[in-house]
C-alpha cells in the first residue's frame, strides 16, 4: 500500500504544493501532470498552450 500523507514530512509537502501553486499561478492554458511513486511527488511538468489568431 502507498505512504500516507502523514507520513510524508511536512517540508516536504509544503515545498510540493508551493512548486504546485507557483505553477498553476503562471500557466494561462495549458496542463500541469504530477508524477507520483510511492505516495511521493518525483515530477511536475507543465505544458503550456499559446494559440495564435490566424
Amino acid at each position: 500500500m502507498g505512504t500516507r500523507s502523514d507520513q510524508i514530512p511536512s517540508q516536504d509537502r509544503s515545498d510540493a504544493m508551493a512548486t504546485v501553486a507557483d505553477a498553476l499561478g503562471r500557466l494561462r492554458y495549458g496542463v500541469i501532470q504530477l508524477t507520483v511513486h510511492d505516495g511521493k511527488l518525483m515530477q511536475i511538468d507543465v505544458t503550456e498552450r499559446r494559440r495564435f489568431a490566424g
